[in-house]
């Protein structure tokens, strides 16, 4: 059998070569995650069971949970059911329902839309389905 013998210079090359390249890979393995994000891992959402609508009294709204934002649903007082986006359009807050005036309404602007999606500041977004 023939011995390898391999010299100092050599040895501290191959030592400090893997040293890099260990440490190179340790800062870009983090970059390209972020570059490249994986896909949500949240279904696209095309409808919901916000509840039982016997259950929704005229005049009266629920808040549910429309994928990862909320959604609300409100009876109005002739009977008839409309459901919305739940976030403001304008500072990305949940509205609620107020019932003494039938209209929607964001409290981080004090902001008010009607069942229509109409109001001063900006409009609510009805929902898909």
């Amino acid at each position: 059998m023939s011995e390898t013998v391999v010299d100092r210079r050599t040895f501290l090359d191959a030592l400090l070569t893997t040293g890099f390249v260990s440490t190179a890979l340790a800062i870009a393995y983090p970059v390209t995650q972020f570059i490249a994000p994986p896909a949500s891992g949240e279904p696209a959402t095309e409808s919901v069971s916000a509840g039982l609508a016997a259950k929704l009294r005229p005049n009266a709204a629920a808040i549910f949970k429309f994928g990862s934002r909320p959604g609300i649903v409100v009876r109005t007082a002739d009977g008839d059911i409309r459901a919305f986006s739940a976030v403001c359009t304008h500072l990305d807050c949940t509205v609620q329902f107020k019932s003494d005036t039938a209209q929607l309404w964001c409290a981080c602007h004090n902001g008010t839309y009607d069942l229509g999606g109409e109001g001063a500041d900006a409009e609510i977004v009805v929902s898909r389905g």
